[in-house]
């Protein structure tokens, strides 16, 4: 369980470029993935693009999981926030849901908006709907969120307000729902560590079947937007996790695992390039 070997993690194999940067310097990202697989076995994947017009959630198929056709996007403006970060789609038994990562305009607060839609095509037009999990001195964002017919889990960022210029802190809540829209709050489940490369918090992205995960995680505030990858395994109690020792394991942030039917699995991370773009690159582990 703690062999890292078993992880598939970034740099065991060649990448290849998904989603350019869509321009050069900094704040110019594309990234922030997430990603299932359709009912025709094609890949959706689920995106953020930040350049001088602003934010925008990107959603598009593939066949091969490398080459990517926007199918719709929905720009920070039309919802109608500030800024937008990572998303996550879901499937349901009527059609689809997005969640999202909003940013309230002229704060440091973060909340989680829901868009549902019958089809894919109509998220675009789709009405925001914000839903309540945080308290007056919590933002959260970039959720993880599980459905399996009946029961949801979500993983959400959270990041405290308390200390003005010290909201870049945050640690991973896990919550549950019967109908992925009234949300319990179960608390903390991976949080930052003293002294770590770690030590100004942790961000659950990917969540495998079997409860292994991968955060992100800094060590100062200086390195926000420069986070690096970290494991972490089930303790045995609830939803709890641990980290693993020896990490960061890989020099990427928002690393996404996708599990393939046939085995293996295919990767999705943000990149960093020299000269402060992020490009959304891909790998695959068979």
């Amino acid at each position: 369980m703690n062999d890292i070997t078993a992880f598939p993690i970034p740099g065991l194999t060649s990448s290849e470029v998904a989603v350019p940067a869509p321009a050069e310097g900094t704040q110019r990202w594309a990234g922030a993935p997430t990603a299932m697989l359709g009912s025709d076995g094609a890949t959706l994947l689920t995106y953020r693009v930040r350049d001088a017009a602003g934010d925008r959630v990107v959603l598009a198929r593939s066949d091969d999981g490398v080459r990517f056709e926007t199918l719709t996007e929905m720009t920070s403006k039309a919802l109608g926030v500030a800024m937008v970060e990572r998303a996550a789609l879901v499937r349901t038994a009527t059609g689809w849901r997005l969640y999202h990562s909003c940013a309230e305009p002229g704060t440091k607060a973060w909340w989680i908006g829901l868009q549902e839609s019958r089809d894919l095509a109509g998220l675009a037009t789709a009405s925001l709907r914000r839903l309540e999990m945080e308290g007056p001195l919590e933002a959260f964002k970039d959720p993880i969120v599980r459905h399996n017919g009946s029961d949801w889990q979500a993983w959400v960022c959270r990041h405290p307000l308390d200390i003005p210029g010290a909201e870049d802190r945050m640690s991973t809540i896990y919550a549950t729902s019967d109908d992925g829209i009234s949300w319990r709050n179960h608390g903390t489940v991976l949080a930052a560590r003293p002294g770590e490369w770690d030590a100004r918090g942790a961000r659950l992205t990917t969540v495998l079947p079997d409860g292994r995960a991968c955060y992100d995680g800094r060590a100062t505030p200086a390195e926000n937007w420069l986070e690096r990858t970290g494991l972490a395994v089930p303790t045995g109690a609830g939803a709890q996790l641990r980290a693993l020792d020896g990490g960061p394991f890989a020099d990427v942030r928002y690393l996404e695992i996708l599990a393939l039917p046939g085995g293996g699995h295919r990767l999705y991370y943000e990149a960093r390039r020299r000269d402060g773009a992020h490009e959304l690159r891909t790998e695959l582990h068979s």
